[in-house]
């Protein structure tokens, strides 16, 4: 028996998420089913992060248990061509050690978020981005990012449904990035930690979005964490913004793969 780490890239919008669902459709369940194809048996895969409803990713990674001994590529066309026409492709496959593990070796998730500010309806970023209909003011989000950045108590954008232990968390970075687009402007909010609480970034987003419509001074946001409590957060934002872009671990198991 060999163990297999996958990269997997998704469109969530037909998903209730990556965990597996009794009776809805799931990331998860749509790999396991495309396992079975290859390999006879129930298959029970381990993911990175656990994304919710409607988001996405461009770089998730699972691992799965196998009997057969496959050559990494064939395994990942095989996949490829049993998950038809889910919107999940598997970018990558290599054999891991044993203990290697998707969720616990890892040291360090990215997310990102996608913002679009403009008038007119999105078209081919429609489902793939958040929109507003009003103008942001990049400086003023970032400026009131840094006081997230580093460790802290992260009660304030927390869900009440979640079930990690602490709400004690530390982010590596959040950086604001702006770009032009036809008729307005997108926002990308890049996020690095370890791990995240539950609705975390949305959370974030959603604070950070009131500050640059001018709701919210940039101040206002460090007086949020500071309070430690779930109403001083502003709107949680909606799903189809949210990617979980790469995880990373200690030797990338792709990198000669």
């Amino acid at each position: 028996m060999g163990r297999y780490a996958l990269k997997i890239e998704y469109d969530g919008a037909p998903f209730a998420g990556w965990q597996r669902q009794a009776d809805q459709p799931s990331v998860q369940g749509a790999v396991e089913a495309a396992l079975a194809r290859l390999e006879p048996g129930e298959h029970r895969i381990a993911a990175a992060g656990r994304t919710d409803a409607g988001v996405h990713a461009l770089g998730q990674v699972a691992h799965a248990d196998l009997v057969k001994d496959w050559e990494p590529f064939r395994l990942s066309e095989a996949l490829n061509w049993h998950l038809k026409p889910s919107p999940v492709a598997i970018l990558d496959a290599v054999e891991v050690a044993p203990d290697w593990h998707a969720r616990f070796s890892a040291v360090e998730r990215q997310y990102l978020f996608r913002l679009v500010a403009r008038r007119a309806p999105v078209t081919h970023l429609a489902g793939a981005a958040w929109q507003v209909r009003h103008p942001l003011d990049a400086r003023a989000m970032e400026e009131a990012a840094q006081a997230l950045v580093g460790r802290h108590d992260f009660t304030t954008f927390r869900s009440v449904m979640c079930q990690a232990e602490s709400p004690v968390k530390t982010l590596d970075e959040i950086r604001v990035e702006e770009r032009e687009i036809n008729g307005g402007a997108e926002y990308r909010f890049h996020v690095r930690a370890r791990s995240f609480l539950h609705n975390q970034v949305r959370s974030i987003v959603g604070t950070l979005e009131r500050v640059g419509a001018g709701s919210w001074p940039p101040s206002r946001v460090a007086e949020a964490l500071a309070a430690k409590d779930r109403a001083a957060c502003g709107p949680v934002c909606p799903p189809q913004g949210l990617y979980l872009a790469n995880v990373r671990y200690p030797a990338d198991p792709f990198a000669s793969g």
